[in-house]
């Protein structure tokens, strides 16, 4: 069931944007690649999670309590969108991603997943819908997936939407806690999954017809929050949190187990040891690990030119980081990072269409952080 807002017209109506820290240009922070501005690109946001660029560079923006809101180009923030599902807003739950498309300038179809209550508990789902021109309203939105079993737990919802050069949408999904079954490719706890934009499963996953969840990509792991396509491969890249200690860095290869619980690069809560997965080889490795943790949450790679040293780089939205997580790679090699360091939780970073950097604070009155760099003094 659709919840539908009210609006008392088709015409959005947008707030006035902060422009406090955009006037001050005492805000800025040290890179090891020259100094950063940071502005306060818009606020009035409540915990946003997930972010979206629109064709005409208005960013669509998720918010965890279960809105959706358009954010002009500068910086007024919406009225919440008609036509959003019904979200379970609690714990880690709540309305997760949103992507576009592939082709939403001809059929404006939006995707986003969410944590959806339902018999036995609550686990995540991926539907979507028909953006109208006037930007106010979802229609026609349908569900075409839903993550099994769902579970009781208010943790490890993941999740992140990515769309792959040839069309197929990768879900990340997290064990929702329960971690025994992250090993299960039964079901879909703990999972990457690959389904055709309609939610029907491609011919060629490696699950199909293997009396497990066909639409499974990748298995084992704990809690993805941060997913990006790489430019020039078309592959899937990940990050995902570990327990105490062990975020890791990850590929997901058709068919690969990623080993948690039975491995990890951290330890439990409790402090109890884990096997490292270099003891394990039947499992899949990482790029990566952080220990101390720098809970990922989203992602991209940057191809933009405002920061041409960044180019080919990953940008990792670091919760306990504060910041966003610079990664320089080599290949597929981890070639070094420094933390981006912004004070607040980071929850998602995408890149603007001038190249300019945006990062979601996770904060109960939310921010939309712009970096770019710094004027010379």
């Amino acid at each position: 069931m659709l919840r539908i807002l009210m609006a008392s017209s088709f015409l959005l109506a947008f707030s006035a944007p902060s422009t406090a820290l955009a006037q001050d240009p005492s805000n800025s922070i040290e890179s090891q690649t020259g100094r950063i501005a940071v502005e306060t690109f818009a606020e009035g946001l409540e915990h946003p999670w997930g972010a979206a660029y629109l064709p005409d560079g208005t960013l669509l923006i998720t918010e965890r309590p279960g809105r959706l809101r358009l954010v002009s180009t500068d910086g007024a923030v919406s009225d919440p969108i008609d036509g959003v599902p019904d979200v379970l807003a609690d714990g880690q739950g709540g309305l997760l991603d949103v992507a576009l498309d592939p082709d939403f300038a001809n059929n404006r179809t939006v995707y986003l997943s969410y944590s959806e209550q339902r018999s036995g508990g609550a686990a995540t789902s991926v539907g979507r819908g028909r953006l109208d021109e006037n930007g106010s309203a979802l229609s026609s939105f349908e569900v075409i997936f839903r993550q099994e079993p769902a579970v009781s737990s208010r943790h490890h919802f993941g999740s992140r939407l990515v769309f792959a050069p040839d069309g197929k949408l990768f879900v990340t999904l997290g064990e929702r806690g329960k971690m025994q079954q992250a090993q299960d490719a039964s079901n879909h706890l703990g999972t990457v999954v690959r389904i055709n934009p309609d939610g029907s499963v491609p011919d060629d996953n490696p699950f199909v017809g293997k009396d497990g969840a066909d639409e499974i990509w990748s298995y084992g792991h704990r809690n993805v929050q941060s997913a990006a396509i790489h430019p020039e491969t078309g592959v899937v890249w990940t990050a995902e949190m570990g327990p105490l200690g062990g975020d890791e860095l990850n590929i997901p290869e058709a068919g690969r187990n990623y080993g948690w619980p039975v491995v990890s690069w951290g330890r439990h809560y409790s402090g109890e040891r884990i096997p490292d997965p270099s003891t394990r080889p039947e499992f899949a490795g990482s790029i990566h690990s952080w220990t101390p943790v720098i809970s990922p949450s989203g992602m991209t790679f940057y191809t933009g030119d405002m920061f041409a040293d960044w180019r080919g780089d990953l940008l990792i939205g670091g919760l306990s980081a504060g910041g966003i997580v610079r990664v320089r790679l080599d290949s597929k090699q981890f070639a070094g990072e420094e933390v981006l360091a912004l004070g607040r939780r980071i929850r998602d970073v995408v890149q603007a269409p001038d190249g300019a950097v945006m990062a979601l604070t996770d904060e109960p009155a939310g921010r939309i952080l712009r970096l770019s760099p710094a004027a010379s003094q």
